[in-house]
């Protein structure tokens, strides 16, 4: 015989919700979201975690923390990460969160400051910020300066080494006792020990010198950086000079994107389209061996007919070519600046909205914010270069100097 049914489930399930602390919700909460994120990435892998499957076209590879605000308090989101590829729930984050919210913040400064033009009342609307005070705007600045900060003072010593470094400056114009002055921002990106880049720091300067720049660079040593074998970047006098001074056993590589600009300064202009493809032959050669082969046939072509162009190149050529030191696998992502070119766009492409900046602290918020939401999304993709690749960069280097260095020591009476 049955016995009675007596209790019922989802009422007694319902009751203690009800009652239950606000820490029991956030840890329900947090299980249930966190078992739909690792079922869908199962899905997208193909099979379930730790189960061998023909059907597998992915794994996972450990997860990826983030908060998330709901009524019941903040929870922690534990996001798996793939091997190939990223997976990322657009369904319950968002990515440009921070970005967006830097964004509106030093809009509305501008609107509450009277800096704004008919051209940012629109946009103001088309923000829906029309009833912001200057305690709201504080808020959300004081809480945005606190993560930028956060992100910019980090320690760099656990990602490391970062063979590869790439720095670059952009100004930003901002108003300061009742003017326009111009800022440079410094920034700086590296390749870390797991082969995916990172913003290794950000800097506000009143000017690109080379006392900005080596503040900037003892900072990012100070904090960690390490391991440095190349950095890329124009050739700004200030900037070559300090990464000598603060990354002693670095090799500079000159940009071959900003270099061509350079060199077309002093090539006619009717022989610049011969001495620019004869310049981009140098790079589609095979191997280190035939790329200063070939630039030793650059040299001797233009050497009668046009000797300012040649004495130019020869000059730069140590620089130009430092790449040829490292493994042809890397040169794509280490022989130009064009990287930090388009990390340079985004921040333009959000920056241009605001046009001036009401300070130098709006600059920061908004730029650092950007920064770290591509810092994440770097995090979550692919890697830039593979662990073989950066092992054999190393590896080479130290093999190089190695042989130049254990010369036989003569023998004496």
């Amino acid at each position: 015989m049955t016995a009675p049914r007596i209790v019922d489930p989802a009422a007694v399930l319902g009751q203690a919700l009800t009652d239950a602390s606000p820490d029991l919700m956030r840890h329900l909460l947090s299980t249930v979201i966190n078992s739909l994120l690792s079922a869908e990435a199962d899905a997208v892998c193909g099979a379930e975690w730790g189960q061998p499957s023909a059907d597998r076209v992915n794994r996972r590879n450990g997860y990826r923390h983030r908060d998330l605000d709901t009524r019941v308090g903040t929870i922690d989101v534990a996001v798996p990460k793939l091997r190939t590829g990223s997976y990322f729930p657009e369904w319950l984050l968002e990515r440009r969160k921070r970005a967006e919210a830097a964004l509106i913040s030093v809009v509305a400064t501008c609107y509450l400051l009277g800096v704004s033009t008919r051209r940012m009342d629109k946009l103001v609307q088309s923000l829906g910020i029309t009833s912001l005070s200057k305690s709201q705007v504080s808020r959300m600045a004081e809480d945005l300066d606190a993560q930028v900060e956060a992100f910019r003072t980090r320690s760099l010593a656990e990602a490391g080494p970062f063979t590869f470094l790439a720095a670059d400056a952009l100004m930003m114009k901002v108003r300061e006792g009742g003017r326009v002055v111009n800022a440079a921002v410094l920034v700086a990106t590296g390749v870390n020990g797991d082969g995916h880049r990172e913003i290794l720091g950000l800097r506000l300067a009143t000017a690109e010198t080379k006392e900005a720049w080596n503040a900037f660079f003892a900072d990012l040593v100070a904090r960690g950086l390490s391991g440095v074998r190349l950095v890329t970047s124009d050739a700004h006098a200030g900037l070559v000079e300090a990464i000598a001074a603060n990354l002693p056993g670095a090799t500079w590589q000159r940009c071959r994107t900003h270099y061509a600009a350079n060199l077309m300064a002093v090539t006619p202009k009717s022989s610049w389209p011969a001495v620019k493809a004869m310049l981009h032959s140098v790079y589609d050669q095979p191997d280190a061996a035939s790329v200063h082969a070939q630039f030793d046939k650059l040299l001797d072509s233009v050497g009668d007919q046009l000797p300012a162009v040649a004495e130019h190149l020869d000059d730069a050529r140590a620089d130009l070519l430092a790449f040829t030191h490292f493994p042809k696998a890397a040169w794509r992502q280490i022989w130009s600046n064009n990287p930090n070119e388009r990390l340079n766009r985004e921040i333009r492409r959000r920056t241009d909205v605001v046009g001036i900046f009401p300070d130098r602290d709006s600059v920061i918020r908004l730029v650092g914010a950007v920064l770290a939401e591509q810092h994440d999304e770097w995090a979550e993709g692919r890697r830039y270069l593979a662990l073989e690749v950066l092992h054999r960069s190393r590896l080479d280097l130290i093999t190089t100097e190695t042989k130049e260095t254990d010369q036989p020591l003569a023998l004496t009476a």
